[in-house]
């Protein structure tokens, strides 16, 4: 027995009308939208082994200092379970929405590195690339370094431990990514928010920011955030079947 297709979504006139004239898009990705490529969410990875440990207790700069060698395992374990992760059809209908639009930005909350693998030129990363390796002592990204088979390893230059290009709890997003995130939403048209929760700052200040100045705001999401009620616009659902969706409602001609 054939399962019947589910019909096609209805967009607002407002929203495609806008999107199709418009020339600066803001877009924000949280976890959802990787969930949707089974990337579990940051606390949906205490499984197994990791059931034992906070999220928390695996991912500061204490824990770090404290047993540096079980956050580089717990950060292989899971960079070992998005390596086998694919973009999804959101992922790739973002890559079509930065093609049609002249000033696209796209804001991530998600280390997975999947929009990159998309194809997404333009990216923020708010909270860096669980796939980059920086030295825990000169902050700067490292890309080789001697195999000593020590866990973790060690910087070439200084010898202290390398660690995960990733914003733990208790530090900061660089200032040029926030400076430039802040840049592109003061100055946008559309702001589409897709799969976060709206509760994590800094990121959930921005579409905030957007609202201020007068940006049409779209929520994309599976349920309601303290975002929606101030949405223009709210899509509920998953990503991955709204954004194609709408992408090719906005742009009939794109070839699919």
């Amino acid at each position: 027995m054939t399962e019947t297709p589910a019909p096609p979504l209805i967009f607002p006139s407002e929203l495609v009308q806008t999107l199709r004239s418009a020339h600066r898009v803001v877009v924000l990705t949280g976890a959802g939208i990787s969930a949707e490529s089974g990337i579990p969410t940051f606390r949906q990875a205490q499984t197994g082994l990791w059931t034992q440990y906070r999220a928390e207790d695996l991912a500061t700069p204490e824990a770090f200092r404290k047993n540096p060698r079980l956050v580089w395992e717990w950060y292989a374990w899971r960079r070992n379970i998005i390596a086998n992760s694919k973009p999804n059809p959101a992922h790739l209908a973002l890559v079509k929405l930065e093609d049609q639009i002249p000033n696209f930005t796209l804001i991530t909350q998600n280390v997975d590195n999947l929009h990159q693998t998309a194809g997404s030129r333009k990216i923020i990363e708010f909270h860096g690339n669980i796939f980059r390796t920086k030295c825990s002592n000169e902050n700067r990204v490292v890309e080789t370094w001697f195999d000593t088979g020590e866990v973790p390893p060690r910087c070439p230059s200084c010898n202290h431990f390398l660690r995960p290009d990733v914003v733990w709890f208790g530090e900061l997003i660089s200032e040029a990514a926030l400076s430039a995130a802040f840049r592109s939403v003061q100055d946008c048209q559309v702001f589409i928010s897709i799969g976060t929760s709206g509760l994590v700052e800094p990121a959930a200040s921005l579409p905030r920011l957007a609202l201020q100045h007068e940006s049409l705001l779209v929520e994309i999401n599976l349920e309601p955030t303290p975002l929606t009620h101030q949405a223009d616009f709210i899509l509920q659902g998953l990503s991955g079947r709204i954004i194609p969706q709408l992408i090719a409602k906005v742009w009939p001609d794109l070839q699919p």
